[in-house]
């Protein structure tokens, strides 16, 4: 069976995650989610890398699930439980890929090189820097099968990166959403050409490259949580423990005196 997900370097520090099922516009099944969550394990445990940058083989960056079936989850469901248990276990499979990317201590650089869609939407709102190509497309097509438009993390995440009115649109409406207006609605950073949009991603990674491992994996925890604390005190109060860890870093001090010598620093942590 070909893999479903490739993971290549393009450069040092810089893993590149592939979904590789072209012929179906990159769609769900149960062997490219299960691939994911493996090549997102292994990514995780790897202190040589710090920028993952996921993005789709072929004409799509992901077409959401795969409507002619998409398998058996991995997880073993009791017979007790039937269908309703399958349904439940596959549903969880997918959508913990969304927290499955949080969790990375990684930045996740999501290169939408063509339609996002349903799963596919999810999957650029759970990275942590989206770029898109002028041939990107976006929609929360969970609607347009029967089902309820807020899936996969969805409905949290959406609203807080082009505030809830454009959000419930999308989610009620399903329709695409070209590059030029996700990057007016502040769902993507920036829109490029497409033969350039990996170009793109490398040069962002390389800006995320040029700032200590510590400091950046403590930013995207924190900042990922700050989203989900109710009041500016309790940020605060992280930010402030955040720092304090910083500070203890080599890193910190690295970077002080590179600045005062006018030289590039030289990590050290991961």
């Amino acid at each position: 069976m070909p893999d479903t997900v490739t993971l290549t370097s393009p450069v040092a520090g810089v893993a590149t995650l592939t979904l590789t099922r072209p012929e179906h516009l990159n769609a769900m099944t149960s062997e490219l989610v299960g691939a994911l969550h493996a090549r997102l394990d292994d990514l995780g445990d790897d202190p040589d890398v710090r920028v993952v940058i996921l993005t789709g083989a072929g004409r799509a960056f992901c077409a959401g699930l795969d409507l002619n079936g998409y398998g058996a989850p991995a997880a073993t469901v009791a017979p007790a439980h039937g269908a309703l248990g399958v349904a439940l276990a596959t549903q969880e499979e997918i959508a913990d890929l969304v927290l499955h990317l949080r969790r990375l201590p990684q930045v996740v650089i999501a290169a939408v090189n063509g339609p996002a869609a349903g799963g596919g939407l999810a999957l650029v709102l759970g990275a942590d820097i989206r770029l898109a190509a002028e041939s990107a497309r976006f929609s929360a097509a969970f609607i347009k099968i029967g089902v309820s438009g807020c899936d996969i993390g969805t409905s949290w995440l959406l609203p807080r990166l082009i505030g809830a009115g454009a959000a419930h649109e999308m989610m009620l409406t399903g329709r695409l959403v070209d590059a030029d207006e996700a990057a007016r609605r502040g769902l993507v950073l920036d829109v490029v050409a497409d033969e350039i949009l990996m170009e793109r991603a490398l040069d962002e990674a390389a800006l995320v490259l040029a700032n200590s491992p510590l400091g950046v994996r403590m930013t995207k925890e924190t900042m990922w949580a700050s989203l989900e604390i109710s009041g500016l005190a309790a940020a605060i109060a992280l930010e402030n423990h955040t720092q304090v860890l910083c500070l203890s870093s080599p890193d910190q001090h690295e970077a002080v005196s590179a600045f005062l010598e006018k030289r590039a620093p030289r990590w050290q942590t991961s």
